[in-house]
């Protein structure tokens, strides 16, 4: 191993050790060690060969051995077992600009944050602001900080990619019809995580076309420049590529790029049954080129109904076209009211009243409150004397907004036993309860799944929440078998939650067409901590369209008057 290699070992050692909290000496032994190797002009497996490794200045034995051992063999057992001591995404948090060792242990300790994703999160719902030695100011400087190292990895969120992209699209109408001007790739068919942004134009300049994509002002560098396509890298990190075809072909290029691959291959299976060639220019019969003026026309020719992007995942969705019997999906303009939304009484940013005027300003007919629980301490969780005065305060904002519904709710954490947080005789107040998981993600299957199914048989429960845990490029599922939770929420007649926050967007769309399938009811909740967090909507509505979801299967496409006597249902239940 070379000089340098070493060091940087050396390095993450006294790191690792800073985060575990050991003896300060300790940790600026390697810290020194490492700043040595790095000056060295003569090679270090020199210096072991020749037993003077010991004769530099803060090399004791101990480092001596680790550094020898590091030589001779390429690894090292004190640092291999190190790094399982510790959470592999906590040291990733390290690479976070400004956050160092101390403040990681912090916010693991304290808040459980063991990954960038979560801490991300965790921003997003100001869980950092009230945290001793971090404060508002320290939060915005880490959001800053994963901003920055999230360029330089390949994936992104589909809120992300999507804001670039609009904003591409915007800059390339000045050259190209808006008719002829389209996202393509998984980006349009809304996949919740995607490397990178395609877009297509149809135009007989496409030169002209060119030259104002690499010119867009958020390209950092251009990858490539062709007379069909371009590629570049905007300053977010992620690639744009753009393709030019004629506007004659641009329907049946959209379609091919829009994908899905195994869409698309069962799509030219079918052209074949018909003795027919598809590809992305068009589809040919007997040499006789055809041109479809449009996507819907391509599936027509095709005998199918029109299947929207969303739906081409390979998925049935072509089956289902041949015998028409695909589902209305559900629109964002479907979506009559807005449930779970957090206020400044746990951990959201704006008060109780700002967000009711918000929500009924923005068209909505209700707004369902749920607040973080007691147990929840690290989000502001509220206790007995804070619900009260919440309670209290929604009472009036009721009659100070008459048409419009406020519903009290609770985001109950589900405890390690699987029971719900609070007495049973406080949760028979609130009008719905959500049900989630907050801790304990590393439970094996069995236990996780005897947690949820408890709380899922809680007759209080209304709604389980995030049923998977997962954060989206930052925290895997919890251990949890889908189908089975599906099942049970079926003879339970509970709802499940399609998170529909970007970064969870739980539950998973995959597993929304057994859902409907067995009658499970959906509530599509944005997780709402500030105002702009109500628009994530948009995010949950395309993920349920992914799962094949029709407005009748999702509670909160119900009127004001609908939804209050399915709550009291409930508590029936």
């Amino acid at each position: 191993m070379e000089n340098k290699e070493i060091a940087k070992i050396l390095e993450e050692i006294a790191l690792l050790l800073e985060i575990k909290g050991e003896n300060v000496f300790k940790v600026r032994a390697y810290q020194n060690a490492a700043r040595t190797l790095y000056s060295l002009t003569e090679p270090v497996a020199e210096l072991v060969k020749e037993g003077k490794l010991e004769k530099i200045k803060g090399i004791g034995k101990t480092l001596a051995s680790q550094i020898r051992e590091l030589v001779k063999t390429g690894d090292l057992a004190f640092y291999r077992e190190l790094k399982k001591s510790v959470p592999e995404g906590l040291f990733d948090m390290l690479k976070v600009p400004g956050l160092g060792p101390k403040k990681a242990k912090v916010l693991y300790e304290k808040l459980g944050i063991s990954s960038i994703g979560e801490l991300e999160y965790a921003c997003i719902e100001n869980r950092l602001i009230k945290l001793k030695g971090f404060g508002a100011k320290t939060q915005e400087k880490i959001i800053e900080g994963i901003r920055y190292i999230k360029k330089f990895q390949g994936h992104f969120l589909v809120d992300e990619a999507w804001d670039q992209a609009m904003a591409l699209k915007s800059w390339l109408r000045e050259v190209a019809d808006d008719n002829y001007l389209e996202i393509t790739g998984s980006l349009r068919r809304f996949k919740e995580i995607v490397k990178d942004i395609d877009m297509l134009v149809g135009t007989e300049t496409p030169d002209k076309v060119m030259g104002r994509f690499v010119s867009f002002p958020g390209v950092s560098k251009v990858v490539a420049r062709g007379h069909t396509k371009s590629s570049a890298i905007l300053e977010q990190g992620i690639a744009a590529d753009l393709r030019v075809v004629r506007t004659s072909q641009f329907p049946h290029a959209l379609q091919h790029f829009t994908g899905s691959k195994e869409h698309n291959v069962a799509l030219r299976q079918l052209a074949k049954k018909m003795n027919m060639k598809m590809n992305e220019y068009g589809i040919s019969r007997d040499g006789r080129e055809i041109i479809c003026s449009s996507e819907a026309e391509i599936y027509q020719f095709l005998g199918l109904e029109y299947i929207v992007p969303e739906l081409r995942e390979g998925m049935g969705e072509i089956e289902a076209a041949s015998e028409h019997r695909l589902p209305t999906l559900i629109e964002v303009e479907d979506i009559r009211g807005i449930i779970h939304v957090h206020t400044t009484y746990s951990d959201g940013k704006c008060s109780l009243e700002e967000m009711v005027k918000y929500v009924s300003s923005q068209g909505y007919e209700y707004v369902g409150i749920s607040e973080h629980s007691q147990t929840a301490g690290y989000a502001g969780g509220l206790k007995i004397d804070d619900l009260k005065r919440q309670r209290e305060e929604i009472e009036n904002l009721r009659e100070k907004y008459p048409g419009f519904g406020i519903f009290w709710g609770i985001e109950s954490d589900i405890l390690p036993d699987g029971s719900l947080d609070y007495p049973e005789d406080v949760l028979a107040q609130f009008d719905f309860v959500i049900g989630s998981v907050h801790s304990g993600f590393s439970n094996d299957q069995d236990r996780m799944m005897q947690r949820l199914i408890r709380a899922l048989k809680n007759p209080f429960l209304t709604i389980l929440g995030h049923p998977t845990g997962r954060l989206l490029l930052g925290r895997p599922s919890y251990a949890v078998d889908m189908k089975e939770l599906i099942d049970v929420a079926a003879e339970e007649n509970k709802v499940i939650e399609l998170n529909a926050n970007p970064h969870r967007l739980d539950i998973d769309w995959r597993h929304c067409p057994y859902a409907k399938s067995r009658g499970v009811k959906i509530c599509i909740g944005p997780d709402a901590h500030s105002q702009e967090g109500i628009h994530d909507i948009f995010w949950g509505v395309h993920c349920a369209r992914k799962g094949w979801l029709e407005k009748r299967d999702v509670i909160n496409c119900m009127s004001v008057k609908e939804i209050s006597e399915f709550f009291k249902l409930m508590k029936t239940k």
